[in-house]
Order: C-alpha cells, then sequence, then structure tokens
C-alpha cells in the first residue's frame, strides 16, 4: 500500500525577526487525518512557527523548508497558502467594522475556492455549517469580530472553516481567554471538522483544550524547537510537572 505524502513537513527550519533567530531547526511532520498539538510557555516562539508557516512577511527564513503536500512552499506569499487550503486561526482576531461575517466568507471562499456563489448560495451553505456547529443563524450578519467576546470570535474562526474546508488547519492559542462553555463549543466543533483528508496543528499553553479535543501526537515546544514528541500522554506530563521537568534537555 503506498503511502499518501504528508500534509505538512517542516524540514530544520530556522527563522529570525530583525537580527533576533527565534526559530531554530524545526522538524515536523502532519500526515492526513492527525491532529497535532505543539505545547509551550510564553515566548517559545509557537506563534511566530505559525505566522512562518503562512508566509508572514515580519519574519525571514534563514534555513530550512516547508512543504505542503510535498511542495515546497518556504518562499510562496500568504494568498498561495490560503488557496491552497492552509488556515490560521489567529490568537487574536482582528475587528473589520462595516464588513459582515457572511460577506467576509463569500470572499474568502471565492479566493480558495475560485468559485462565485450568489449570496443566496452562500447564505444557505453558512447556514448548514452554523446549524452544524449550534451557531443563531443572526451570526451571519454581524459586522467581522465587531463587539465580539472572545469566544464569538473564536467560534467565528471556526465557522470560517466549517466553510473554507481547509486541509490544513492551524490554531494559535485559540483556547486564550475561553470561559469553559466557549472552550467545549470551540472543541466540540474543531472535532465535527476533523477527517481523514485535513491536518490539525493546534497551538496552546495548556491542556484543557486538550481534555475535549484527543491529539495524535502532542510537541513541547521550547527556545524556538521541538523538544520533545509523544503522544496524549506527554500532554498529561506536562500538566503535572511543568515545562521545567522538560528545561533540562536545554542545557
Amino acid at each position: 500500500m503506498t503511502q499518501s505524502i504528508p500534509i505538512l513537513q517542516i524540514e530544520n527550519l530556522t527563522a529570525s525577526a530583525g537580527d533576533t533567530e527565534i526559530l531554530k531547526g524545526v522538524n515536523l511532520t502532519i500526515n492526513q487525518g492527525e491532529i497535532h498539538a505543539l505545547m509551550g510557555p510564553n515566548g517559545s516562539g509557537k506563534s511566530t512557527l505559525a505566522s512562518v508557516l503562512m508566509g508572514n512577511p515580519l519574519y525571514r527564513v534563514t534555513d530550512g523548508r516547508i512543504l505542503y503536500k510535498g511542495e515546497d512552499i518556504t518562499k510562496a506569499p500568504p494568498t498561495d497558502r490560503g488557496a491552497a487550503g492552509m488556515f490560521l486561526a489567529f490568537q487574536h482576531p482582528e475587528a473589520i467594522p462595516g464588513v459582515s461575517v457572511i460577506q467576509f466568507l463569500r470572499q474568502a471562499l471565492s479566493n480558495r475556492t475560485g468559485v462565485n456563489l450568489t449570496v443566496l448560495e452562500l447564505r444557505l451553505k453558512v447556514m448548514d455549517a452554523m446549524k452544524e456547529l449550534g451557531m443563531e443563524s443572526s451570526f451571519a450578519d454581524r459586522y467581522l469580530n465587531e463587539g465580539f467576546s472572545g469566544g464569538e470570535r473564536k467560534r467565528n474562526e471556526v465557522l470560517q472553516m466549517a466553510v473554507l474546508k481547509p486541509e490544513l488547519a492551524i490554531m494559535d492559542e485559540t483556547d486564550s481567554g475561553l470561559d469553559i462553555d466557549a472552550l467545549r463549543i470551540v472543541a466540540d466543533g474543531v472535532n465535527k471538522l476533523t477527517g481523514p483528508d485535513r491536518g490539525f496543528l493546534i497551538i496552546t499553553h495548556y491542556q484543557r483544550l486538550l481534555d475535549y479535543v484527543t491529539p495524535h501526537h502532542v510537541h513541547i515546544f521550547m527556545d524556538g524547537r521541538v523538544l520533545e514528541s509523544g503522544g496524549p500522554e506527554l500532554a498529561a506530563k506536562l500538566e503535572e510537572e511543568g515545562y521545567d521537568s522538560f528545561r533540562t534537555v536545554l542545557t
């Protein structure tokens, strides 16, 4: 049986912001159908990794490469990565006054697929996704993230994933600032979107999101690189012992 090409391969990735090196030789592979959790303390470079994977021009790749479905995208612009099926759920999603959720989704879906749905076609598609995610239909006509609570902003990003159907979803500290109810809603949305053709990279500080979303692989990320990888038991070890138990690897 021929093994499928990984959705994402990060090979010895080194990247800097200005003169400061942040990523220091990152290696990570995500296969189809896998959920990976990347766990690390503040300042470890987790969010930088997410930004570099999506081509943020504020960061400069100085070594290594990023392969998406076997293609080298290390130098590809963010628009090309999004159109190819990569998606980033931001830690702090921006508000866009005057642009409704459904208007934003229409443009994003057009960029993703090249297909321009009518407003009615898109509304029916969005309504189906919102019903599946347990969201109120009025949500679609609100201005994007304007006046949204932290939980509503994160749920909106889960809605975007449900409509855009990315093949690789990178979630940068999606659990940040969520109360338990919002956390469960986001986790339930992620669980409903998992599938054999989609990969997830969930970036987080704590285990609490992983109480509701079970990863196939857990990676401890510190000082700009992966220190240790394992299964869900690694997250439990981290919860019990803290990050200090892994700092000895750095010395």
